[in-house]
């Protein structure tokens, strides 16, 4: 039932007490604005390594050689290690079971690139036809290479997006176009989109064509996979593993490579690094809960403390109200409703404005790894009522303290 007496003792109470309420409230308001401001910024260093990952298919595994830094078999340290066909068609032969797609790829080096008249300064990569799938690219005009491509060495190119805007401009499409690497006219069949600039300049050849065309022989330069999607993250992740042991293991027997030699051969992950990224990211989101509770406690605890002053600013008020019958449990509630309403209020202003800066500023937030902070609102919601409920608490103890109080002692108080 609502007591209209009741406020108005409330509200005269915080009249009278304007500063000493403003702090307090201040301190809880804090509390939770410097909760909901962790909180977004760890949702926004979720955000932002999810995006990193999202360049390539979230189950890739990539292989590329290096130097062998140990003496093997009688091989001394030192060698460059060089990938192959054979070394990739034997790989997929003997993992095809655990392979969704899969494409080799070589850099074509030592080329000139014109358009026209135009010098053209982008790297060209032969790859294979599922190679945009393992790099996650789409088509935005045109096609991407297709097998009948690779088997017939077709001199077709697909261009990156930033390279459409930058260099066919002033054509309606560029697919149809031609453009000439190291003096041979190679047909644009396609323009594909990525996920940053500059993955949008590279232009793509078969690697066949790459292979046979620009002298690259047999060589390949690096080897790339992804595996069949599963149900949930830790059986990803152990797919991944299981993969990268047998593919290295493979590799480094072929190879004559020692097991123990990381520096020969790399076998790089998505699944795993994700792994370690988001146990990171895990991490720094309970710091940021254990920071943001710590505030909200010391501003409970400044709560309870003004409570306590109230109580003893108000004992021979309190011992009055019990001379003219008043009830335990209506001192209580009397403090209680105090309590309450400075949390309360505090709570959802800090709330409110935490919100609003993460709403406003957020967007437009381009830092490394953070992207777009935000918090989910019910669990906002819920921590403001976990707030109140704590003021609750920090206000029964010197509302309980006043429902004791001896009427006598109460009013022989000065």
């Amino acid at each position: 039932m609502f007591d209209i007496e009741r406020w108005q003792e409330i509200f005269d109470t915080i009249r009278k007490n304007k500063l000493r309420t403003f702090l307090t409230g201040l301190s809880v308001a804090s509390g939770i604005f410097i909760l909901v401001i962790l909180l977004g910024f760890g949702q926004g260093l979720q955000n932002g390594i999810e995006q990193e990952f999202k360049q390539d298919a979230a189950t890739s595994v990539w292989v590329w050689p290096g130097v062998t830094s140990k003496e093997y078999k009688g091989l001394n340290p030192g060698r460059r290690i060089q990938l192959t066909n054979d070394n990739y068609e034997t790989s997929n032969v003997l993992l095809n079971d655990a392979i969704e797609y899969e494409s080799a790829r070589i850099f074509v080096g030592g080329i000139t690139v014109n358009y026209g008249k135009e010098a053209l300064v982008y790297s060209i990569q032969g790859v294979s036809s599922q190679f945009q799938f393992i790099e996650n690219a789409k088509m935005v005009e045109g096609r991407f290479i297709n097998y009948q491509d690779e088997i017939g060495t077709s001199k077709v190119a697909v261009v990156g997006r930033k390279i459409r805007t930058d260099v066919f401009n002033k054509v309606e499409t560029p697919v149809g176009e031609f453009i000439e690497i190291s003096g041979i006219p190679f047909k644009v069949i396609g323009v594909y989109s990525e996920y940053e600039d500059r993955e949008e300049e590279r232009i793509y050849i078969p690697i066949s064509t790459a292979q046979k065309v620009f002298n690259g022989g047999n060589r390949v330069n690096n080897m790339s996979y992804t595996l069949p999607p599963m149900e949930n993250f830790d059986e990803a992740v152990a797919q991944a593993t299981k993969f990268k042991n047998e593919l290295r293991s493979h590799l480094q027997q072929t190879l004559t490579i020692a097991p123990d030699d990381t520096g020969a051969l790399e076998v790089w992950s998505a699944m795993e690094e994700a792994k370690r990224y988001y146990g990171l990211t895990g991490n720094i989101k309970l710091f940021f809960w254990f920071v943001g509770i710590c505030t909200i406690i010391a501003g409970v605890v400044g709560v309870s403390n003004i409570m306590l002053i109230v109580v003893k600013e108000r004992t021979k008020e309190i011992g009055i109200r019990k001379a003219l019958g008043a009830k335990p449990w209506s001192i209580v509630g009397m403090i209680l409703h105090e309590a309450v309403f400075v949390t309360a209020i505090s709570g959802f202003t800090g709330l409110i404005f935490s919100m609003g800066i993460l709403e406003i500023l957020g967007p437009n937030i381009e830092v490394d790894y953070i992207l777009n902070p935000s918090v989910n609102f019910k669990v906002a919601i819920s921590t403001v009522l976990v707030l109140i409920l704590a003021g609750a608490v920090a206000g029964f103890f010197p509302a309980w303290r006043a429902a004791r109080i001896q009427t006598i002692n109460a009013l022989r108080d000065e």
